[in-house]
């Protein structure tokens, strides 16, 4: 006996209201009745929807810049960060007037999430040092085949009529940096970048 907690078990006889099982069946009756007058603690999907915390962690989203290009430089670092191994990536090179497209010279010409894999951590775009990648609050869709859950960028990427807002997700750090004169000249920079 390691943890000393041992009970000792006496064998008696059931008396007559034990054996007609009245109590056990009446006690559980009075808790269902208890519970039938309650506010149910579900919500019936899909006509009423609960709130999502802004923290919430669902469906990948792929950023562009606001000028329309796609932030991704195939870096990998959210691959490397990722504990479930569901991040794979092919990078590429921009190729001439493709400037629009894409913001680097390299970018990832495949990325796609496993997402049975995912175990929706947000390692990934904590990883991220292009802002490139965020968890979003929609939740992923269900699909009857296993090879519909792996997402690429044409599930991924972000359409410019429909823009994803990511402003909750993002550190105070990269709000602070957001407004301040630093990011005016960096986003300045890049612009006369591509213009050339």
């Amino acid at each position: 006996m390691l943890t000393k907690r041992a009970k000792s078990v006496v064998k008696k006889e059931m008396t007559l209201a034990e054996k007609l099982y009245l109590p056990a069946i009446l006690s559980g009756m009075a808790i269902t009745f208890k519970h039938i007058f309650k506010k149910p603690a579900t919500v019936r999907y899909p006509e009423e929807k609960r709130e999502m915390a802004p923290v919430y962690r669902g469906h990948h989203v792929l950023k562009r810049d606001d000028a329309g290009a796609e932030r991704c430089t195939a870096c990998g670092l959210c691959a490397v960060a990722c504990p479930a191994e569901a991040i794979t990536m092919d990078a590429a090179e921009r190729k001439q007037g493709e400037e629009n497209l894409y913001r680097e010279e390299k970018y990832a010409a495949r990325y796609e999430i496993n997402m049975l894999r995912c175990i929706y951590c947000g390692l990934c775009e904590e990883a991220c040092p292009k802002e490139a990648i965020f968890l979003t609050d929609t939740l992923v869709n269900p699909e009857l085949g296993r090879s519909a859950f792996i997402y690429g960028k044409d599930k991924l990427v972000e359409n410019m009529e429909n823009r994803v807002d990511v402003s909750k997700r993002q550190t105070a750090d990269v709000a602070m940096f957001k407004g301040s004169e630093q990011s005016a000249k960096h986003n300045q920079l890049y612009k006369s970048k591509s213009i050339k």
